[in-house]
């Protein structure tokens, strides 16, 4: 059964159904279907072990943003598909995210303060040195190119970790890429909850940052504006090491993608490459300020 044979077969539909592919997953296809009473996005998706996904969790996480008033609502879900609400609202791209530096940092400080109160099952919690950690087994195991690679990244990590200010625990989206932000005119909107759980606020801020190509002023600015008072130096620290742990991971997530996935039209080799390039310029820049965080 073709993909679009699967949405017709969705019981969720008003009348007839136009289908269109819906381009830009790294790992699901997404499509956006039109009926009578609207316009709806379906996401298909599987259980990814090797990532930490699993597609129970995203559905309860979806439904409870929406209740939170943070995400679209949840139309269908059944095992491997997803449907929600098709909001017709703007995908940021990173400069829209650094043009609206106080907005988003609005949108993750209540994103963060609030959902702890409506998701619900067992607790998942989303470190990220713990993952790049279970990543580098996965390379190891599953023969990866850059298995030579994983001692340096691994200390490179512990060096990462120890320059972590201590912080309470919130509930963080752990995928801030500037496309999981919408803006429809009038609010922001946050979607794609694969990887949400619990976690300190200072990953989804340095995903916010170093994903949108933040400089040190728009960090700064940023951080301030989640905070509402100007970061003291033990935080900018944090910051600065954790988003080069968050391009860490995200190259590392490129790297296991390399062995076990295949969506269409991503060159995870590439997208590897581009991110390992990244880190470099990050961790230069964060070396230059603070140095090397000795155990």
């Amino acid at each position: 059964m073709t993909a679009e044979d699967r949405i017709r077969a969705l019981p969720c539909w008003t009348g007839s159904i136009e289908i269109a592919p819906l381009p830009g997953g790294l790992s699901n296809a997404n499509y956006v279907v039109k009926d009578a009473a609207g316009r709806h996005v379906v996401r298909f998706g599987k259980d990814y072990p090797f990532h930490h996904v699993f597609r129970e969790r995203e559905v309860m996480t979806a439904r409870a943003a929406h209740a939170a008033g943070f995400a679209p609502a949840v139309l269908h879900a059944e095992p491997g598909i997803l449907v929600t609400e098709f909001l017709g609202a703007k995908t940021y791209l990173a400069e829209d995210v650094r043009a609206n530096l106080g907005r988003v940092a609005a949108l993750m400080r209540a994103f963060h303060r609030e959902m702890p109160s409506h998701v619900s099952g067992a607790g998942f919690m989303f470190w990220v040195f713990h993952v790049i950690r279970d990543y580098a087994r996965t390379l190891e195991e599953g023969g990866s190119r850059k298995r030579s690679d994983l001692p340096r990244l691994l200390t490179l990590a512990d060096e990462l970790e120890r320059a972590q200010k201590l912080l309470p625990i919130v509930f963080g989206h752990n995928d801030l890429l500037p496309a999981n932000i919408l803006d429809d005119g009038n609010r922001l909107w946050l979607i794609d909850f694969e990887y949400a759980g619990f976690n300190t606020a200072m990953f989804d801020l340095a995903g916010v940052a170093s994903n949108a190509g933040m400089s040190d002023e728009e960090s700064f600015a940023f951080l301030t504006a989640y905070f509402m008072k100007e970061p003291d130096d033990a935080i900018r620290r944090s910051h600065a090491a954790m988003q080069c742990a968050s391009l860490l991971r995200e190259a590392m997530w490129s790297m296991v993608s390399e062995l076990y996935l295949d969506a269409p039209g991503i060159d995870y080799v590439a997208y590897t490459e581009e991110n390992l390039t990244r880190l470099d310029a990050a961790l230069e820049n964060y070396r230059t300020k603070y140095g090397i965080q000795k155990s």
